[in-house]
């Protein structure tokens, strides 16, 4: 029963959600990557001129390994945009490029959202780290429910985490397409092909949190409360 229990079908419900998510990020992006941007910039290009119009000068772009690997880590104001975003001049590239520029004004500005999910962080890492051996502790000293709550509750982190991380994300993407459009990076035409790359983008994230909103859901099916229940 601990291993074979009806609440799997929560954990493979998670599985698709977010599988959904990523195929579809996944080709939107191939689909727009095919398609060159009219100024034919590349994706570190237009970081760089956004950064530059945005009067933002202490940001270092730099090109990493992967794919669709990019991001803007705010402790060293580093800007890493991944092999298919470095070089390309797709308006897929761009789009994704000034997502993470979007970041870098956040940082910049201290958007609040941002400064709560940097907070936060460090006691997340720590929650997703020890909330499954607690459970499992707990269970094994003759089903401790105290142990048992806070493992369940150090999970709850994550979920935190992630839900913090939804205007996060789509604030970045508000900004890239409000400014790809009004300092001409992209034409009219291009700028909704990447509001649609953001938006699958995005929906990745919504899919983090329902998914981890199910894990959580099983959690508390299969640990929470059990002496109350004995």
């Amino acid at each position: 029963m601990f291993f074979f229990d009806p609440t799997y079908i929560l954990v493979i419900l998670g599985l698709v959600i977010t599988g959904i998510a990523a195929a579809r990020v996944n080709s939107t992006f191939r689909h727009f990557d095919q398609i060159h941007s009219s100024q034919n910039l590349t994706g570190a290009e237009a970081a760089a001129q956004i950064l530059a119009s945005e009067g933002i000068t202490d940001v270092t772009i730099q090109q990493i390994n992967g794919n669709l690997t990019d991001n803007y880590n705010s402790g060293n104001r580093t800007l890493s945009l991944s092999q298919s975003t470095y070089n390309s001049t797709s308006v897929a590239a761009i789009g994704v490029a000034a997502h993470e520029v979007g970041h870098a004004l956040q940082h910049h500005q201290n958007y609040l959202p941002l400064k709560i999910r940097s907070g936060i962080f460090p006691l997340v890492n720590i929650g997703s780290t020890i909330s499954l051996p607690l459970i499992i502790i707990g269970v094994l000293f003759s089903w401790n429910q105290t142990l048992i709550n806070i493992g369940i509750w150090a999970f709850a982190l994550v979920l935190i985490f992630q839900v913090v991380t939804l205007p996060v994300e789509f604030n970045a993407s508000a900004r890239a397409l409000k400014i790809l459009s009004t300092d001409g990076l992209l034409t009219s035409e291009e700028v909704p092909m990447v509001r649609q790359v953001l938006t699958a983008a995005a929906l990745t994230y919504v899919a983090a949190v329902l998914s981890s909103l199910l894990q959580l859901l099983r959690l508390v099916l299969l640990f929470g409360g059990r002496n109350d229940r004995d």
